[in-house]
């Protein structure tokens, strides 16, 4: 049967959790077993679950196209899974039908196969036989339930409907309308998940149809998602049509590291190559969603612009080398600068390249300077609390919490399937939601309560939450240096005291503004007063800034921090300081998977400090600027179906990357570069295949303690639910002394500057051939009406961005929700040739603590 008919019940054993749940979530509620006959089988289920599910638990399989449990409530509209029940004259939808105890179903009678057969055959009037030229052709629900409950023969002889095909709904979708079975999963998807409200059902009767209302195109970060639920050809990828059938392609699970999503994939493969990338349901983690960007990324891995040989500058020119050629040239750097190296790491790095970086420093080369944060200060009082199991939210809570924060992040462009988790939550469980941001937020229409702060004004907001709650300290004056409403804050802080279960959701930014911890020692405060690690279902949970951002902190990839938070007798210096030192105390430097001209906040200091490093040596799959320009050796890194390996979600779930492919060009993997070049340095580092690297891991780390990848499985596991959670340290505290935050300045007159990273930016995105268009728009500067009226602005201008630091070009978006006075500019901060200015302007607004003005001219 096809993956689409698959059983996907919130429940496959009676009393078992869902794939992926480590736990049950406190306010989901509990079902008690009850017993029901179908088919003269007497069987238990729990109680309340809808009869298609629960006949599941006796074997039976109850034929449907619109029943799709992640959809949320059925509609019942195709009536193929029509059930006789005892005592219910007529026939009832199976899917909408919830099961109770000593119901008796029938699901083989004479009406009701009669039923079945007709329902097929009203669906095949219209519907074209064109199977063997259709892309869902071997995958297909209706091919499999045509066999099975179809009546084998059609009576059709009148001509059939055509409509135009393939229409594109999108760049990435292709619409065949005569397909359609008018099953409505695309537009519930549209409507009740990503809640964008684009997609809609146009017509009536023979010539109903989907579409867009206006018929602009359908662009949004979920429509791919529409693709996979489809029942039927109707909807297929434009990336993969005709590209391969079923029987000529391979499915290999692995885990997407594009962001701190890292949502399970499975990807379809054929002759080596990826050809399409799928969900792989982990209801722990994702939900069985993915966004474009995690499903379409696949196209840039065999663009042209991917590296795929090793590559060594001579002269004012990086050009291809041997392998040999460009390890023996590494390796003469790394012995020539020695403890003078330092080393960063990005979110695409592995805890096995993270782990086997840290061992080559330290063991290889005597030095402690390497770092895998993007800056901030590491109080490991700070990090050991917010490390506290009892304090650690996983995904299904959120959906499950009854109030729950969301502070300074926006989760469709930091972690998108948490956005779809919240609207989930929000519209499913009545979940109250309160966002607390500078920029207006894709969830805003959603929530409860809504503060605007200023730009980087995080920290206050939480200290006058604080203060509502008690804690000390004025409400009014603190609600000032946030630029926050106090009516607001206080109504946020009586939401949050109110709830039995409440989860805040903060962003790793908070770390990295210049004030050190103490953004997040106010974070640890505001959840010792809210009594978070004594409520079931309560908890915290960190954004962060790249993909694995959690896993490398915990392996002990931190300059002053050991393995699993422990302590460290020879500190080195942070991302920050090796920015400062370098030409001075660093000579070298390794940047694997990270361009810090692009992912870190101050690309001027870097642009500087990389120009004065003696040598650099780079991991990277894309000729990024700090490549281009800079690097000496440059070692082509794998991609997400190329890698082996594990990962550490934000919930602290470590999950397994697998390989699914061979890797492309000369591409050798990480962890073995790693390895031949401390072999070259003088220093064994023991890996000749990656699970010996995670052995080390689970032998050194001790939050990490005996994890094998055959524990992890397909599924993953939390480390703080293992016993080897009783490892990590203690905190000597877990409240703490707080520092007054500094006052928001005056704009002077001028508009108020935030900066903000767009989901639709990176290499994956730039080389997609799907996703360019998105990457390809211009800046842009998000503008309230009123402001834009005033300045004699309208959306599509071409303007000028002028600051105290210098000024940038920019087209005008204007945005109900952005209040007046407010100005936030999309930051590709891309070193592109002649825009230094405005990589300039855009890195020291982000690393700026204090709010900048700004001045919008046309």
């Amino acid at each position: 049967m096809s993956s689409n008919l698959q059983y996907r019940s919130p429940y496959t054993v009676v009393d078992a959790l869902p794939p992926g749940y480590s736990r049950r979530p406190a306010g989901e509620p509990e079902r008690a077993t009850i017993t029901f006959t179908i088919d003269g089988q007497e069987i238990q289920a729990p109680e309340g679950i809808m009869v298609v599910d629960a006949a599941k638990y006796g074997g039976v399989e109850i034929p449907v196209f619109c029943y799709e449990p992640k959809l949320g409530a059925p509609v019942g509209a195709c009536r193929m899974c029509l059930v006789e029940i005892e005592g219910i004259p007529k026939l009832q939808t199976a899917c909408s039908t919830p099961v109770r105890d000593g119901m008796v179903v029938v699901t083989k009678s004479e009406r009701v196969v009669e039923a079945q057969n007709g329902v097929v055959e009203f669906i095949l009037l219209n519907h074209p036989l064109d199977c063997p030229v259709c892309d869902k052709g071997g995958e297909c629900p209706l091919q499999d339930i045509s066999y099975g409950w179809g009546g084998g023969e059609s009576r059709m002889v009148e001509p059939k409907r055509h409509f135009e095909k393939p229409v594109a709904l999108s760049d990435a979708i292709a619409i065949d309308r005569e397909r359609c079975i008018l099953c409505y999963r695309c537009v519930r998807f549209s409507q009740e998940v990503s809640e964008d409200y684009q997609l809609v059902l146009l017509d009536r009767g023979a010539g109903a149809h989907v579409g867009t209302f206006d018929g602009t195109q359908y662009i949004a970060p979920f429509s791919g998602n529409i693709v996979e639920l489809c029942p039927v050809g109707a909807l297929t990828s434009r990336a993969y049509r005709f590209r391969a059938r079923p029987w000529d392609v391979e499915q290999g699970g692995s885990v997407c590291t594009l962001c701190p999503a890292q949502c399970n994939v499975s990807y379809t493969v054929r002759d080596e190559q990826v050809m399409r990338t799928l969900s792989r349901e982990n209801a722990g983690v994702d939900d069985g969603w993915l966004c474009d960007k995690g499903r379409f990324a696949y196209e840039a891995w065999e663009s042209d612009a991917r590296i795929t040989t090793p590559l060594v500058r001579q002269g004012d020119k990086l050009m291809p080398a041997r392998w040999e050629v460009a390890l023996t040239a590494a390796a003469n750097i790394l012995k020539k600068s020695g403890p003078r190296t330092a080393a960063l790491a990005g979110g695409a790095t592995t805890n096995e390249e993270g782990w086997l970086l840290r061992r080559l420093m330290l063991d290889g080369l005597g030095s402690p300077h390497f770092d895998s944060r993007r800056g901030g200060e590491f109080d490991f009082d700070v990090a050991r609390t917010l490390a506290n199991p009892a304090l650690a939210a996983t995904m299904p809570d959120v959906e499950w919490a009854d109030a729950l924060l969301v502070l300074d992040c926006e989760p469709v462009d930091d972690m998108p399937v948490l956005d779809l988790r919240i609207r989930k939550g929000v519209r499913r469980n009545g979940v109250k939601l309160a966002i607390a941001s500078a920029r207006p937020s894709s969830l805003d229409a959603g929530a409860t309560r809504v503060a605007r702060i200023a730009p980087g004004g995080a920290e206050a907001f939480t200290q006058a939450l604080l203060a509502a709650l008690g804690d000390g300290g004025d409400v009014e004056t603190l609600c000032e240096n946030a630029g926050a409403d106090a009516a607001e804050v206080r109504a946020i802080a009586d939401l949050l005291a109110g709830a039995k279960r409440p989860v805040i959701v903060w962003s790793e930014r908070l770390a990295v503004t210049g004030r050190g911890a103490a953004p997040l020692r106010a974070i640890c405060n505001l959840a010792d007063r809210l009594g978070i690690a004594a409520k079931d279902g309560a908890g915290l949970l960190e954004v962060p800034l790249s993909a694995n951002a959690r896993g490398l902190r915990e392996i002990g990839l931190l300059p002053t921090a050991a393995p699993g938070l422990m302590h460290c007798d020879n500190p080195g210096l942070d991302a920050t300081g090796i920015a400062a030192a370098c030409g001075e105390e660093i000579s070298a430097l390794v940047l694997m998977n990270t361009d810090p001209l692009s992912d870190y906040d101050d690309p001027t200091a870097w642009s500087a400090a990389l120009a004065k490093a003696g040598a650099v040596i780079s991991f990277s799959t894309w000729m990024d600027a700090a490549t281009a320009r800079h690097a000496d050796v440059v070692f082509p890194a794998e991609v997400g179906p190329e890698k082996d390996g594990t990962v550490t979600h934000p919930d602290g779930r470590i999950q397994r990357l697998r390989q699914t492919v061979e890797r492309a060009g000369e591409v050798n993997a990480g962890w073995w570069v790693l390895n031949e070049l401390g072999r070259r340095v003088g220093v064994d580092l023991g890996v000749k295949v990656a699970n010996q690297a995670t052995a080390q891991i689970a032998n050194h780390v001790g939050i990490y303690a005996g994890v094998t990848t055959a524990e992890l499985g397909g599924d993953g596991v939390r480390w703080q639910e293992r016993d080897a959670a009783a490892n990590l340290p203690r905190p000597a505290r877990t409240t703490f002394d707080l520092t007054p935050p500094p006052a928001a300045p005056s704009s002077d007159g001028y508009l108020r500057l935030g900066v903000f990273r767009s989901l639709w930016s990176g290499g994956e995105v730039v080389n997609a051939a799907t996703l360019a268009t998105l990457a390809a728009a211009p800046r842009r500067v998000e503008l309230s009406p009123v402001d834009g009226e005033r300045l004699g602005l309208t959306s599509g201008d071409a303007v000028t961005v002028k600051t105290g630091d210098g000024e940038m070009s920019a087209v005008v978006a204007l945005r109900d929700a952005v209040p007046a006075g407010f100005a936030f500019v999309s930051a590709d901060l891309r070193l592109d040739e002649g825009d230094e200015a405005a990589v300039a302007t855009l890195g020291r607004a982000l690393a700026s603590t204090e709010e900048r003005s700004a001045e919008v001219t046309k």
